[in-house]
């Protein structure tokens, strides 16, 4: 068996990408931050203390999807082109959801992850104070697009 990201010797190495032609790629990734009821309600009447509470992990998540390659040792370093991170207050706590679009030779899944993960730290660093249950759950991709293994959709969402 041989492993993309490993060389013949077993060292770690990006993969080569430089003959691949850029497509048009998308992934929409979701996540879940779970609060306490007294802070969905605070949440609901703007009264989180730290302020905008959406509006933070929003810009969080943006910045995030296009700071990936710094992040993730083996991931390329790409254009990301669009950045959409959505969040809604539910009873139990904020739904995120985020979709990233390049035209680029690699796929833009752990960008999207990455948009939903660094919300959802940002929902919980700005609710810390007045939850400490504050809890993320669930991050996973939900779809995909391009590439040369086409489209993909998570069945269970």
């Amino acid at each position: 068996m041989s492993f993309t990201h490993l060389d013949a010797a077993g060292h770690a190495r990006m993969v080569d990408v430089t003959d691949k032609q850029p497509t048009v790629r998308s992934a929409t990734a979701r996540g879940f931050v779970r609060v306490a009821p007294e802070t969905v309600a605070a949440l609901r009447d703007g009264a989180v203390p730290k302020g905008d509470v959406l509006a933070v992990a929003r810009i969080a998540g943006i910045q995030g999807a296009k700071r990936c390659a710094e992040l993730l040792p083996l991931a390329h370093v790409i254009g990301v082109h669009g950045a959409a991170v959505d969040l809604a207050v539910e009873d139990e706590g904020v739904a995120i959801e985020a979709t990233v679009r390049t035209a680029d030779r690699t796929g833009v899944e752990m960008e999207a992850l990455t948009a939903v993960a660094i919300a959802a730290l940002s929902v919980v660093d700005m609710v810390k104070g007045m939850d400490r249950s504050a809890r993320i759950e669930n991050a996973r991709i939900v779809a995909k697009t391009g590439g040369r293994s086409g489209s993909w959709t998570r069945e269970e969402d």
